[in-house]
């Protein structure tokens, strides 16, 4: 169920999906809505593009910890790829 910032308190929250048009942020709502997975969703920039790189503004899914890894999992049952963060070399 959407939420919003208030109702996660102290939680971290984990960013599980960036939806860039308006028919996935939907699919996701519903698929999250239906599961009954507390979210917040919020615009944000994101880079987008292959030749002309540019920032584009998306809808940015975030779930507390404890339910991560169930909304990854729902979101790849529905054929969705879960943001995965890159990792960062150490060192």
């Amino acid at each position: 169920m959407r939420q919003q910032e208030p109702f996660f308190g102290d939680q971290e929250l984990v960013l599980v999906y960036i939806a860039k048009k308006l028919r996935e942020a939907k699919q996701v709502e519903s698929l999250f809505d239906g599961g009954e997975v507390d979210y917040l969703v919020e615009p944000d920039r994101y880079r987008g593009g292959v030749l002309f790189v540019r920032e584009l503004i998306g809808a940015f899914f975030y779930v507390s910890q404890a339910q991560a890894e169930a909304a990854r999992g729902a979101l790849g049952a529905a054929g969705l790829k879960p943001y995965e963060p890159l990792l960062q070399p150490e060192g």
